[in-house]
């Protein structure tokens, strides 16, 4: 495929949820919009250097259930994030590795062997429009990515113009760099801005919780112990983040996700480090999961050091 061809890539079946995703929409929270952006944010990154794209182009992610998707020109693409067993024409592509599909060719997915979401991208990246400087797809407003929604039978995406830059067949990460998903993982935290009392961190810290079914790309709803000493009276709305661990009058814990909204009065008992996010982002309904504290000092070495082996193992594209 020469560097002036374009792809366009036909949805056959569109899984559970497949939708178009970059880094997020960065810098418009003061107006009420999300960043939103993939979930599992280290693992389009690794999916977009392995097919030699930006850090932030678009690609897909696909949750739990996978696509059935026709590439009517060949292509250069590379998955990463949970394992849904891809195959090509009925042939198993491996994880984490850069692939060429040729025209006319099926990627399509199977079982789950772990992890919920998987991120598909490929050389070019996918050429939807922008809006405020992103490509990601916003859900509940129905903003961005592709009509603002997950993807139906008969879309058809296109695919940008690949780079100078040509990705090499068959690049691979290192199985010793890649994520290992855990369905109960231990999440450090951090003590949040409305810490409402030791007691109810120690709750937290102490005690089981369990991925709730009404949970979703803004936020996992957590069941287990009950987190006492609550503030008695509302809170003055502010600020959240992804990672946040909101907690309402009910005393059971939501932990905030990509597409969480930009302000929140609940208070925030604790915050998910960085590092520790691409773990929570390959939960589903039904894991459990755990916490435990951490220091700031100690979450900015962890996420220092996460990026130092992705950046050794794979350096980013200097030119955009």
């Amino acid at each position: 495929m020469s560097t002036a061809e374009t792809t366009s890539v036909r949805v056959i079946k569109p899984g559970w949820c497949t939708t178009v995703q970059d880094l997020g929409r960065h810098g418009y929270q003061q107006y009420g919009v999300s960043v939103s952006g993939a979930m599992d944010r280290l693992a389009l990154v690794i999916a977009n250097r392995l097919v030699k794209n930006p850090d932030a182009a678009a690609a897909l992610e696909i949750t739990l259930v996978g696509p059935e998707l026709l590439f009517e020109q060949a292509a250069v693409f590379a998955i990463t994030g949970a394992d849904l067993s891809p195959a090509i024409d009925g042939q198993g592509v491996s994880m984490w590795t850069t692939a060429a599909i040729p025209a006319g060719s099926r990627l399509t997915f199977g079982r789950r062997r772990s992890g919920a979401r998987s991120y598909v991208a490929v050389a070019g990246g996918f050429d939807v429009p922008l809006l405020w400087g992103s490509r990601s797809t916003h859900l509940s407003t129905r903003a961005g990515g592709f009509n603002g929604r997950a993807l139906m039978a008969d879309d058809t995406l296109q695919v940008g113009i690949i780079a100078s830059e040509r990705p090499r067949i068959g690049a691979t990460l290192a199985h010793d760099n890649r994520p290992i998903y855990s369905d109960s993982p231990s999440l450090r935290v951090v003590p949040g801005p409305q810490l409402a009392g030791a007691r109810a961190l120690s709750v937290l810290t102490k005690s089981p919780y369990r991925v709730s079914s009404q949970s979703d790309r803004m936020g996992y709803r957590l069941e287990g112990q009950q987190l006492p000493d609550l503030p008695a009276h509302p809170q003055i709305s502010d600020g959240t983040t992804m990672g946040a661990l909101q907690v309402p009058p009910d005393g059971q814990p939501i932990l905030l996700m990509a597409d969480a909204p930009t302000t929140g009065g609940y208070p925030k008992l604790a915050v998910v480090i960085s590092a520790d996010l691409s773990q929570a982002a390959q939960l589903q309904p039904g894991d459990t999961l755990t916490f435990h504290t951490t220091t700031i000092a100690e979450a900015e070495a962890a996420l220092a050091h996460q990026w130092r082996q992705i950046n050794e193992a794979l350096p980013r594209r200097k030119v955009l």
